[in-house]
């Protein structure tokens, strides 16, 4: 069976830099994958390759075993959604809810009424009363379910997060991971996460890749962040600086909260 997402000796460069070079991974039809690795690293630029904002790349990146192509951003689109570190920005800030849900429908030519809307607004936990409500009266946990149902309008199976959680109080992270997890699990969703918080890897993912100076330095199970042992160097000395004292007390009761939420 093909994978939900395979990357393949992939290069993406800056002018004249590769900022990412050779990586390799491929993330199974309903793995939670994560990047992770210092900021400069080249986890968010993976990203951006892949939905098609950083052009200059090399290599091969597959979704459900179909090459990516510059002339496939519709057929793309509908496989494979992005939802962004920071909802503050990626919101029309004069579009209503309403009006940013049903945008990537009128893009594709789908023909839906309310209720499309409203399921979608429910499936995030959003009551329908916010459907007419612009971005500036949203709390910043809201706009992020906004951002997360926008990129399930057109039910895609891979989900690119890109520090989904980091931009929030923790009080409401809990909450965004909470929703991540259910929205996994009830439709069965793949998803390739990027993120600096272990605890959070740990928390939402199955495996991970650490990446240093765009190479990808080891891949393994979130076991190996439970058990605090990687074959690598260089992870092992990201796993602890990344869980010292200040980060572990900071994340910890944003894990906690989640995991109880959801009786781990």
């Amino acid at each position: 069976m093909s994978a939900a997402l395979h990357i393949e000796n992939l290069f993406v460069r800056y002018g004249r830099t590769d900022v990412v070079k050779d990586v390799t991974f491929s993330v199974a039809k309903g793995e939670s994958f994560a990047l992770v690795g210092e900021s400069g690293s080249g986890k968010s630029t993976i990203l951006r390759a892949i939905v098609g904002m950083a052009t200059d790349w090399r290599g091969t990146i597959e979704i459900d075993g179909a090459a990516r192509t510059s002339s496939d951003k519709l057929a793309f689109a509908r496989h494979c959604q992005m939802v962004f570190q920071d909802p503050y920005a990626s919101l029309h800030p004069r579009r209503t809810v309403d009006a940013t849900l049903r945008e990537p429908l009128k893009i594709h030519g789908i023909s839906a009424g309310d209720a499309k809307v409203v399921e979608i607004l429910d499936a995030v936990g959003l009551d329908r009363r916010f459907r007419f409500r612009f971005p500036h009266q949203l709390s910043g946990g809201q706009r992020q379910r906004v951002a997360i149902a926008r990129a399930l309008m057109l039910e895609p199976q891979v989900l690119l997060l890109d520090e989904p959680t980091s931009a929030l109080d923790v009080s409401v992270q809990a909450e965004i991971l909470n929703l991540l997890v259910r929205l996994r699990k009830d439709r069965g969703l793949t998803y390739l996460l990027v993120t600096h918080s272990l605890p959070v890897v740990s928390f939402l993912c199955d495996r991970l890749g650490v990446l240093r100076h765009g190479r990808m330095m080891e891949q393994a199970g979130v076991d190996a962040l439970q058990n605090g042992v990687f074959a690598n160097a260089y992870a092992q000395e990201l796993y602890a600086s990344s869980l010292g004292a200040g980060d572990r007390d900071r994340q910890a009761p944003l894990v906690a909260a989640a995991s109880e939420e959801n009786g781990v």
